[in-house]
């Protein structure tokens, strides 16, 4: 008797470890994909894992002989956060050494931008990080040039309109104060693309460096950079809030940081010392700090010293 236990096409293929779910339903649009030897290009297509026989791109994929794999890494800067660069770009593939398993990044950190990253052939797991419904929180930690006072640090918090969406994120906070840069922490709710870069470029400010140093309660400390550790997926689940067989927990997990916030006030003070992050200047001396290729040159101090 034929099983009842039906699941999508598209959640099968990234069951089976082959790509990210998003990109399976590219894989069967495009008419990649066969069902027991028939093309297939609907994507409400379901598939019986134990009676059918999926091939994609004339591989057969089998799901009940893919062990699954999850790696956390240390992304440094000037990787490409995919499994394929068109251009030819050193991608987070080229420091997988050693793993022989098909495994491919969870989520995207830009060129110019390091820190957490997961990789791994389990696509529900995948998909259960990224979907906005599972309040999966990534924190980051900011580097930006300049000063901020209360009133710059609440535009950041307040989040922008655009094209996609209101962009906004969960929390703004300055946990260390340098000469002429700030060290904030962003945390976000859903981590849509690029958006503290954007975020920040609404306010005419200027990032230096950009760094994710947790997804949910899975924090980056020992990793370092470039290199990577594996880890079982009981340990990634409980670090994600979400019970063994993948459901969500009723109490969010939360990183913790050991960073105290800065105390700051809502004035402006003219400085011989330091500009503000908002300063027109700084965007003026942005030299290619894009998510396409390295910095070239070094970003001078937009200021001089008053008189």
């Amino acid at each position: 008797m034929k099983s009842t236990k039906l699941i999508r096409l598209q959640k099968f293929i990234a069951d089976c470890g082959v790509t990210s779910r998003r990109k399976a339903e590219d894989l069967i649009s495009d008419g990649h994909v066969k069902i027991n030897g028939i093309k297939v290009t609907e994507l409400g297509t379901k598939v019986d894992p134990h009676e059918d026989t999926v091939a994609v791109k004339g591989t057969v994929i089998d799901l009940l002989t893919v062990d699954h794999l999850y790696l956390l890494m240390n992304k440094p800067k000037g990787y490409m956060c995919t499994v394929d660069d068109p251009q030819g770009r050193r991608t987070v593939m080229d420091l997988c050494k050693g793993i022989s398993a098909r495994v491919y990044p969870v989520g995207r950190l830009d060129y110019n931008s390091e820190g957490l990253l997961l990789l791994t052939n389990d696509g529900d797991l995948g998909q259960k990080v990224l979907h906005p419904k599972y309040e999966v929180e990534k924190v980051y930690e900011v580097k930006i040039f300049g000063r901020v006072n209360e009133s710059i640090v609440q535009k950041l918090r307040n989040g922008i309109n655009t094209s996609e969406g209101f962009l906004k994120p969960s929390s703004v906070r300055v946990i260390k104060i340098l000469k002429n840069k700030t060290w904030l922490e962003f945390r976000l709710a859903e981590g849509k693309n690029r958006e503290i870069r954007r975020i920040c470029e609404a306010q005419n400010i200027m990032i230096d460096t950009l760094r994710r140093i947790a997804i949910g309660n899975i924090s980056i400390d020992g990793i370092k950079p470039g290199q990577f550790m594996i880890v079982p997926k009981h340990q990634i689940l409980k670090s994600l809030g979400m019970n063994k067989d993948g459901s969500a927990r009723l109490t969010n997990v939360k990183y913790i940081s050991h960073k105290k916030s800065v105390r700051l006030d809502n004035r402006r003070i003219k400085s011989e010392l330091f500009e503000y992050a908002d300063n027109p200047s700084f965007l003026n001396h942005y030299q290619n700090l894009g998510d396409t290729g390295p910095t070239k040159g070094k970003v001078k101090m937009p200021f001089k010293k008053r008189r």
